[in-house]
């Protein structure tokens, strides 16, 4: 299976947290295809695992994030997972064929694609009448915005990229990202998707 960089929001004082959520993708999914992208300020490395690189990074969260982007290309295709979520069960065969089906973007109009169907997801006003249907003959639903952009999900570098160079550069705290995302037009080309079913 192919490897995918797991882009990580996340900054020292979560470190624990940081861990934790990597332990539970190793603990549920052992051969899992992600490799952990971790920003550091000034803690140092805490784990050693070829699954995990550390990025020394500004202390602000949209530096750290364009950081971490920086030398990533716009298609390429990323794991976005944010530190205090983590796994307590994956369906690991679906993850599995989802991953493979999107791996190879080349013709694939696809932004992202979310595999959890929660909260404002199961609500059509945050979709659009569009829908994908993956090789396996699921039902992939077109999302408007950016609603639920904080669970785990596959991402192009591109969506990460646009949402967080439309943030202010001071973001006084990371709850703030929340209402800064509601006022982020979503480019019609980015094309971000949510399974039907969770």
């Amino acid at each position: 299976m192919k490897l995918t960089k797991a882009i990580v929001l996340t900054y020292d004082r979560h470190r624990s947290l940081t861990d934790h959520m990597i332990f539970c993708y190793e603990k549920l999914w052992p051969k899992h295809p992600y490799i952990f992208q971790v920003p550091y300020q000034e803690i140092p490395p805490t784990l050693q695992s070829s699954r995990v690189q550390y990025h020394k990074c500004p202390a602000d969260i949209k530096g750290t994030v364009l950081t971490l982007l920086d030398a990533l290309d716009d298609e390429e295709m990323i794991y976005w997972c944010i530190d205090d979520k983590y796994p307590i069960w994956l369906d690991i065969k679906k993850i599995k064929k989802i991953h493979q089906w999107l791996s190879p973007t080349d013709g694939k109009d696809i932004g992202g694609l979310l595999f959890c169907r929660c909260r404002g997801m199961l609500s059509r006003q945050n979709l659009t009448d569009k829908e994908v249907i993956d090789d396996q003959g699921d039902i992939c639903l077109e999302r408007k915005n950016y609603e639920q952009i904080w669970i785990h999900q596959y991402l192009k570098v591109k969506v990460i990229r646009h949402l967080f160079n439309s943030f202010p550069n001071r973001i006084p705290a990371a709850e703030s990202m929340d209402v800064f995302k509601g006022l982020v037009e979503k480019p019609n080309s980015h094309h971000l998707y949510v399974t039907g079913n969770n």
